[in-house]
């Protein structure tokens, strides 16, 4: 878990669920059920945070989201 909040949604273009992380520019995933495209983002989420690192980028907070029932 990255604590970056991952917004999960289909695209009927891609035909799969996508997890994009809105706090790091271009960072997002697919996987077929939505649950697979938020492992897939979280792993998104590490390899971003690692070139950011090894290039000297500035690494945004994680904005706070309300947990939605």
């Amino acid at each position: 878990m990255t604590g970056y909040p991952i917004d999960v949604f289909w695209s009927d273009e891609d035909q799969t669920s996508i997890g994009d992380v809105p706090d790091l520019a271009y960072c997002s995933a697919r996987g077929a059920p939505p649950h697979a495209a938020v492992g897939e983002a979280e792993l998104a989420v590490e390899a971003w945070l690692q070139a950011a690192r090894e290039t000297g980028r500035a690494i945004p907070t994680p904005s706070p989201r309300a947990v939605q029932a």
